[in-house]
């Protein structure tokens, strides 16, 4: 099985699909919550979170959404105990092998947003194998924010700019982004009850537009996207004009 291959059964409802957004991202949120209340370890959340992960991804490329960011793993996420980030970078690890093996095959293709430095060596040569495999692929795009800071994003852009001599401008700043070459995410999805952005995508997210829900993540299904994109195709977005 690829890391895109599960079949989705689809039901847009109310969705328009003429309307989508062409960049969706996702704050993850509620994976440990979710095992706690079932007396499972923290570890069985973040699991099933993955899995969950591999379905809204498999719907987004079946609506038509490009793209798919996903805040995976935050600079602070190191704090957390040794067997729970032991886990997600064994999740990670599953991810990139499997991605390497059918990115080509599947026409999905799943990058990686973040100062990759911090990882051990063996995750950061599959992702640079991964992203070779990225750059021959055509289609459907999901980003997974591993070692991930909205701040750190822009110092280290500032630093680029700098270091290149280059005039410090938004375009400038923005060629030497995590997410450069890509679009602004349009809508950004938080599950799991929490209103804030946690240092996630602070200089693309501008303009989006914010969704809240309580469900946790790991049951963040088919109807709880839909519900997210329709309540974005119903906003009225100005980006600080007048109609």
């Amino acid at each position: 099985m690829g890391l895109f291959s599960k079949k989705v059964s689809h039901k847009a409802g109310q969705v328009d699909k003429s309307r989508l957004p062409r960049h969706i991202a996702i704050i993850m949120d509620g994976n440990g919550r979710w095992a706690k209340k079932r007396g499972l370890p923290r570890t069985a959340g973040h699991k099933v979170g993955a899995e969950t992960f591999r379905k809204i991804a498999l719907q987004c490329k079946a609506l038509g959404v490009e793209y798919l960011t996903i805040y995976a793993f935050s600079t602070e996420n190191w704090k957390r105990p040794a067997e729970e980030v032991s886990t997600l970078m064994s999740l990670l690890k599953k991810y990139m092998q499997e991605a390497i093996d059918t990115m080509e095959r599947d026409k999905m293709k799943l990058r990686f947003f973040g100062d990759l430095s911090a990882l051990s060596p063996e995750l950061q040569d599959l992702a640079c194998r991964a992203n070779a495999v990225a750059d021959r692929v055509e289609g459907f795009q999901a980003n997974l924010c591993i070692n991930y800071g909205g701040r750190d994003e822009i110092l280290h852009a500032a630093k680029l700019c700098a270091a290149a001599g280059e005039e410090m401008t938004e375009e400038n700043l923005e060629k030497h982004l995590y997410s450069a070459g890509i679009p602004d995410p349009e809508l950004i999805i938080r599950p799991g009850g929490e209103l804030r952005l946690s240092n996630f995508l602070l200089w693309q997210c501008a303009y989006s537009e914010f969704y809240f829900c309580d469900t946790l993540w790991p049951d963040f299904g088919e109807r709880d996207l839909d519900e997210a994109i329709v309540a974005y195709q119903q906003r009225d977005r100005r980006f600080g004009g007048v109609k």
